[in-house]
């Protein structure tokens, strides 16, 4: 019975330490940030009133502010041009403000499968393959990126196990409750990793947004990032 007991504690000890090890491991890996969108104000941001992009986090930070808004967190909303126009579907307030991209190319952004994250007038968060999305008249917010990690819980067949192709990355995925989050690996990391982690989260489709370029604004996790030359930026403020 003594011995029962101690093997019992033991594993609950050990247990309990792998848990806080892989807790502890990945906080050290990622920025991760989840959102319930019936709690939240998730956007997705261009330019301002002037016709004037925001390009950096600090921009819309302190346009949120003048309008006595806060912003929770912000990050880099997938590719964009050179002049900071958004490549692919870009939809602000149900208006198509950059058409979707069905074109073959070179880069991430045309690592088929790509995809979109769209955000419905019901406050409903989405992942769709370009393929098989379809615009329609209650997508309030959507952007297209590249390539797709998560299809359907599999993560995507070009991603290979040990890769050595290592970048700072930043993607997107929903959860099956529902709600939204967004991940920012603290270092470099390949994809087969980066889209594993967010199956580890319990994602069933996620969408890589960028590489080196990406910042991450989320001050309650002490991580403030406001620099950048981006097109479109994702902000979260409180309802």
């Amino acid at each position: 019975m003594k011995k029962r007991l101690l093997f019992t504690l033991i594993t609950v000890l050990f247990l309990s330490s792998f848990i806080l090890f892989e807790k502890y491991n990945q906080n050290n890996l990622f920025i991760t940030y989840e959102a319930d969108l019936n709690e939240k104000e998730v956007k997705l941001y261009w330019k301002n009133e002037n016709d004037i992009n925001y390009k950096s986090l600090q921009a819309l930070k302190d346009w949120l502010h003048n309008k006595d808004e806060e912003l929770i967190f912000a990050t880099n909303a997938g590719m964009y041009k050179k002049d900071n126009s958004p490549q692919g579907l870009f939809i602000e307030n149900f208006e198509t403000k950059a058409q979707i991209d069905t074109l073959k190319g070179n880069g991430n952004f045309y690592l088929k499968p790509n995809g979109i994250f769209y955000i419905t007038n019901k406050n409903e968060a989405k992942i769709h393959t370009t393929e098989n999305f379809e615009i329609n008249k209650n997508i309030k917010y959507a952007t297209q990126s590249g390539p797709m990690l998560l299809i359907n819980d599999n993560i995507h067949p070009a991603f290979k196990k040990g890769s050595k192709n290592l970048n700072i990355r930043n993607g997107v995925g929903v959860l099956k409750n529902g709600k939204v989050v967004f991940v920012m690996s603290k270092n470099e990391i390949n994809f087969y990793d980066f889209a594993n982690y967010f199956k580890k989260l319990g994602c069933e489709n996620a969408l890589y947004l960028d590489g080196f370029v990406s910042r991450t604004y989320l001050p309650e996790k002490k991580w403030i990032q406001t620099d950048g030359n981006f097109g479109v930026i994702i902000g979260i403020t409180n309802k």
